[in-house]
């Protein structure tokens, strides 16, 4: 059984860092592009940042680029995503993720299958 379990989510302060942890169980990490995605209150659920298998590519959507990065380790079957400068436009519950699907779809989220059940992130100005 597939277990995605993520923590570190917390109230924070406007500039402020913050890092995500993200448990994996019941699947073998090398084999899948893993990601984080997010969901705010009232809006849809959206990408984030995601590491592709088996962890030397790793993709960003522009919000968060140059302040959020997404890590991986395989052997440790744990990813990781640290974000710097925060900012309240942040705040959201943030949802880990995995994916065998190709490459084109690695920022789709129907691609994903498994899911953990959130952390959630506030940002205050």
């Amino acid at each position: 059984q597939v277990q995605l379990s993520e923590s570190g989510g917390r109230l924070v302060q406007a500039g402020d860092s913050l890092r995500l942890s993200c448990a994996v169980s019941g699947l073998r990490m090398i084999n899948y592009h893993m990601a984080w995605f997010r969901q705010a209150p009232g809006k849809e659920r959206e990408f984030v940042a995601a590491s592709a298998r088996p962890g030397s590519s790793t993709y960003y959507t522009e919000a968060v680029k140059g302040r959020f990065t997404i890590s991986r380790d395989n052997s440790k079957s744990m990813v990781y995503l640290q974000m710097n400068g925060l900012k309240p436009e942040d705040t959201a519950t943030y949802y880990c993720a995995s994916s065998t699907v190709a490459l084109s779809g690695i920022r789709q989220l129907d691609m994903y299958r498994a899911w953990g059940q959130g952390t959630q992130v506030t940002v205050s100005s």
